[in-house]
């Protein structure tokens, strides 16, 4: 470090690293905010708060101190003090406090927190230990022995399915983990079935939730099928849920209020919370959750461990896997979906355990064809594999009132991108695409919208009822001012349709990323990764993408980016799973 950069005032190098691209915006700001306000100021106090804030913005919730002490940051314009004197400094700013002072950074043990999230993450794993600690009260022993035998009999169910059940039925804080097809859905259809017949009073009230629409709607599907496939009798049918709601809309989550509607104040009306897609839970969501619900209530977590964790910070599901005593966790393994050997299913595992050649070999061996590997991928073949793979969609459009049809399209194909941006991320394929269809005339170049037109809501609309990711697809309509709708599927079947003028803010999306995939499945998946490794590519990321399929993924990923994916894994600093009783890692 040189002298000038040891001589410059806190603030001048905050800006400096603003001005390199080093710090966001928010992060300078942020620190600056602390510098004016800390009774000590110091560059030791700016650069902590600003890593910090640095941290949470990548998906941490904490900063891990005696990870960072003594190394170079921010490219060596800063060393990071020895663990001792870098508490030492951060304590005696005025600005950071040990655990429940009244300070804008805590200091818990090593790990600096932003006072907001130190309190997501303690009160969170204070309500769940106290659920975990408190089994369900007045089970009927009898009815729940007799259903389970009735509801796993035969061949669609396997033991640790069955022990998920009864492990749901009798804990109020249950977690079902597995990979796709491995039935958690069905299996809770189980347990719904068994909680009602077995409860203490008539009338359970039960919620079901997930944290977008599309998940919602997956769940509730899910619960419809496995309802019927069940042979449950009409009066326990009709006892479970017949619709499924998002966190936000469930906690009366708006942004023109500073608190949702339901909260330990106002808890929610419910006996039993299922939540699916867990692993898309971010921390702050999770902390607001389990503090609307009553004490009594029954709240069970279904999820992949191995998906990608939540855009924002946290990574709930995988800490609650790993640290909650067995008693509240089960991990389901077999797969329903996929014989054992089936290309996907296969792949997926290698990609789980980080087997970059055993994902090699199964790509180049295929299965059954429900696999591909594309090995030097470029925009143009890409987008000429699209074009087939939505050639159905295309066909759709054309016939003006086949709407199921360009929905059933949009279900059955989807490309999945690593990167937003970049010569291989979503919105270059979907600019080629659209290019494409304007060539061969199917498009007018520059329409903003046209017949056939995939779109996804990229923002919130409460008055729409739309919400960001949902997905809908334009389609003539002479009703309308320009002759077009959009389509937005829903619940039953039904179809909504708006004017363009009315849709909220949107994107065109022939291709989207994985991160936006989550709580979708798709029979026929084109997996893109980047033409160089990157600090986005990690297993976690790809074995999202690859089980978002049903029936067949496509990879393409040269071997070297692939390789590099499978050997990163996301990891997130996070003090939550200690404070659920996982020893220290």
């Amino acid at each position: 470090m040189t002298t000038a950069t040891k001589a410059a005032a806190p603030g001048v190098l905050l800006e400096r690293l603003r001005r390199a691209g080093q710090l966001a915006d928010i992060d300078a700001h942020f620190a600056a905010l602390l510098l004016d306000l800390a009774a000590a100021p110091s560059e030791t106090l700016a650069l902590s708060a600003a890593l910090a804030s640095r941290a949470s913005g990548q998906g941490h919730v904490c900063l891990d101190l005696a990870r960072l002490a003594g190394e170079a940051q921010f490219e060596g314009e800063w060393r990071a003090p020895e663990l001792a004197a870098w508490r030492q400094a951060l304590l005696s700013s005025g600005a950071a406090g040990e655990a429940d002072a009244f300070r804008p950074l805590i200091l818990d043990g090593d790990r600096l927190y932003l006072q907001r999230y130190w309190r997501y993450e303690t009160a969170f794993a204070s309500a769940l230990i106290r659920r975990a600690s408190h089994p369900v009260e007045r089970i009927e022993e009898s009815r729940l022995e007799a259903g389970l035998a009735r509801l796993f009999r035969g061949g669609d169910a396997d033991d640790l399915q069955r022990a998920a059940a009864e492990m749901a039925v009798r804990q109020r804080l249950a977690v079902i983990s597995g990979g796709p097809g491995t039935g958690k859905t069905t299996t809770v259809a189980r347990v719904l079935a068994l909680a009602v017949e077995t409860a203490a009073h008539a009338g359970l009230a039960i919620g079901l939730a997930a944290p977008t629409g599309k998940a919602a709607a997956r769940l509730q599907e899910s619960i419809d099928g496995a309802r019927e496939k069940l042979g449950l009798s009409p009066a326990l049918a009709e006892a479970l849920p017949h619709e499924a709601a998002t966190l936000h809309r469930l906690l009366g989550v708006r942004p023109d209020r500073a608190r949702p509607r339901f909260d330990a104040s106002n808890p929610l009306p419910l006996d039993i919370l299922v939540v699916d897609e867990a692993s898309m839970i971010d921390l702050a969501l999770a902390a607001k959750l389990v503090a609307a619900l009553r004490p009594e209530v029954r709240l069970i977590l279904l999820g992949d461990k191995d998906q990608l964790a939540s855009v924002e910070a946290g990574a709930v599901l995988a800490s609650l896997a790993g640290a909650l005593p067995r008693k509240n966790v089960v991990l389901l393994e077999k797969s329903w979906r996929f014989p054992a050997a089936s290309g996907i299913g296969r792949l997926a595992r290698c990609v789980r355990d980080g087997d970059a050649s055993g994902a090699e070999s199964v790509l180049d061996t295929g299965s059954a064809g429900d696999l591909a590997w594309h090995r030097s991928p470029d925009l143009r073949s890409l987008v000429d594999e699209t074009m087939t793979g939505y050639a159905p969609l295309f066909e759709a459009a054309e016939a003006a009132s086949d709407v199921a049809g360009c929905f059933a399209a949009l279900a059955r194909y989807r490309v999945l991108c690593a990167h937003r941006r970049g010569p291989l991320g979503a919105l270059a394929i979907n600019r080629a695409i659209v290019a494409r269809l304007e060539a061969r005339g199917a498009v007018v170049r520059g329409r903003r919208f046209y017949p056939g037109q995939p779109l996804m809501v990229t923002t919130n609309d409460y008055a729409l009822r739309l919400f960001n990711g949902d997905v809908g697809v334009v389609v003539a309509d002479p009703s309308m001012a320009d002759g077009l709708a959009v389509a937005f599927p829903e619940e039953g079947g039904d179809v909504r349709r708006l004017a363009t003028a009315r849709i909220p803010a949107c994107e065109t999306v022939y291709a989207m990323t994985v991160h936006k995939s989550q709580g979708s499945e798709f029979d026929d998946v084109l997996l893109v990764l980047p033409p160089e490794p990157s600090p986005v590519l990690s297993r976690e990321l790809v074995y999202t993408g690859v089980t978002r399929a049903r029936r067949r993924v496509t990879v393409a990923a040269t071997p070297d980016v692939l390789r590099a994916a499978l050997a990163a894994r996301v990891e997130r600093d996070s003090g939550l799973a200690e404070r659920l009783g996982a020893p220290p890692a």
